[in-house]
């Protein structure tokens, strides 16, 4: 019988896959995009939309996903559970579209987008076909329907990619960027509606219910994870926002291009540091379900305890990877216009690899029902984001945004880590935590001080610097295997 590790990481790999490939692809897309897109400015304004995407993600299902696998834990009929989880999602999102198709011309001047208001209603489409599948989605998960969930994620991610392939190839004219703007969005609101018409069959059975008491105790469990959700977004993506409003002074005509160009670079070089981001948004997937269904198995805080050893592990070696080889990741960044970012790089991906353990950590306001403390903790690292952001962009730029990341996410997992073990104690190993981390950053420093004495920028690749940097990453994987030689032999039973 497989262990509960074991079928955790079997369905991260399941569940994840189309989220990693997906993601994969997508980031394939950036030599693409950074090469149609000759001025960094231009894709600024691509990644500024899609900030405003990544809001609103969270925003629009009220995180009934969430509250979807909770209370089907405890209930006899799961499909009225469902029923009174997608019907409020459903109301919500035909509201949203409303006020943005009649307030579209005012949206789009506030966010600098006046003489484009099509990508404002486009962006708003999207969202809310997102959100109306999500819970489909979420009940397909739910019921183990792994192949149709494969199926139904890869047909978007094929759609968004081979649209974007077309449109950009053959019809994308360089002098006019904004047009390869418009192509994109198309792209991917073809992708979000193609996801809709195959989650259709769940939804066409459904017939219209209404339990208050559950509908309510439900919106109490999920508003908290909502209000974390829009926090911790603010950490993911307001710093592009924030560069661009922040940069901006109406009175200077050329500000706005330099202050969307600085998005645009900054965006780009997150790219790379989203390899960490990819394979987190794998194991959430997998992760949530797996931890509810840990309820009544009395070794739980024990599988906790190993999940998060592995965890760390995984992320602090591709961590390693990434950073120590960009002089070889940069070529993904087909235009060396955007090369001046590429410093920022390890600072995002160790911020990445505290977003992870804080992701693990989460586990115990989720199963005690505590959701209140993840909208605490989401809250405090927003303000930590926010006001390193408004103070230090100004002088600093996108280089204070990825500080910022860096410090909230820090943050976040210290206090999650410190209330956690006061209101739902954990044991975790801190002594393989402290190892696992602190090796990766001494083995990183070590590789800079290497560098730094041949003369060698991060963003240039040397033979000499490329050996010596995962001959590091090779000892760091040693480290890890002598550590849990126990675990291994565990997972193998």
């Amino acid at each position: 019988m497989a262990s509960p590790i074991s079928k955790l990481f079997s369905q991260t790999a399941l569940y994840g896959l189309p989220s990693i490939l997906g993601r994969l692809l997508n980031y394939l897309l950036v030599p693409l995009y950074t090469a149609v897109f000759a001025k960094p400015a231009d894709y600024g304004v691509l990644s500024d939309l899609y900030a405003y995407i990544a809001f609103l993600v969270v925003l629009l299902p009220l995180g009934m996903e969430t509250a979807y696998f909770r209370f089907i834990q405890n209930h006899d009929k799961p499909d009225h559970v469902f029923n009174n989880s997608f019907f409020p999602v459903l109301f919500l999102n035909i509201l949203f579209f409303l006020g943005i198709y009649l307030s579209n011309p005012i949206i789009a001047k506030w966010m600098l987008y006046e003489d484009h208001a099509e990508f404002i209603l486009i962006v708003g489409s999207i969202v809310c076909l997102d959100a109306v599948a999500s819970l489909p989605l979420a009940k397909l998960r739910a019921e183990n329907r792994a192949r149709k969930f494969v199926l139904i994620q890869f047909s978007a991610i094929g759609t968004n990619i081979l649209l974007n392939l077309i449109f950009l190839l053959g019809f994308f004219n360089p002098e006019r960027p904004e047009e390869g703007i418009l192509f994109i969005l198309i792209a991917n609101l073809c992708s979000s509606a193609v996801k809709l018409f195959l989650v259709s069959d769940i939804l066409r059975p459904l017939k219209f219910t209404f339990d208050w008491p559950l509908v309510k105790s439900m919106l109490i469990y999920a508003l908290p994870l909502v209000i974390a959700g829009f926090a911790g977004i603010i950490n993911e993506t307001i710093d592009r926002i924030l560069l661009k409003q922040l940069l901006y002074h109406p009175s200077d005509p050329n500000s706005l291009e330099y202050a969307t160009s600085q998005v645009g670079i900054y965006s780009a070089c997150y790219k790379l540091a989203m390899l960490v981001s990819i394979l987190l948004q794998a194991y959430r997937y997998a992760a949530e379900p797996f931890f509810f269904s840990q309820l009544k198995n009395l070794d739980r805080e024990a599988v906790f305890s190993k999940v998060m050893n592995v965890f760390i592990a995984i992320v602090c070696i591709v961590f390693l990877v990434v950073s120590i080889n960009i002089g070889a990741f940069k070529w993904f960044i087909r235009n060396e216009a955007y090369y001046e970012g590429l410093d920022v790089v390890p600072i995002l991906l160790l911020a990445n690899v505290f977003l992870g353990i804080y992701y693990n950590q989460s586990v115990w306001y989720k199963l005690s029902n505590q959701t209140k403390f993840g909208a605490y903790i989401a809250l405090f690292g927003a303000g930590i984001t926010l006001a390193i952001n408004f103070l230090f962009i100004p002088a600093f730029g996108y280089v204070a945004s990825a500080w910022a990341t860096l410090i909230a996410y820090a943050a976040q997992m210290t206090l999650s880590y410190y209330l956690g073990q006061k209101h739902y104690p954990i044991p975790y190993n801190t002594r393989k935590f402290f190892l696992y981390i602190g090796a990766a950053i001494f083995i990183y420093s070590v590789f800079s001080f290497f560098r730094l004495g041949m003369n060698i920028r991060l963003r240039d690749y040397n033979l000499s610097v490329f050996f010596v940097g995962n001959l590091l990453i090779f000892g760091y994987i040693l480290l890890i295997l002598r550590n849990e030689r126990k675990l291994l032999k565990f997972l193998k039973r």
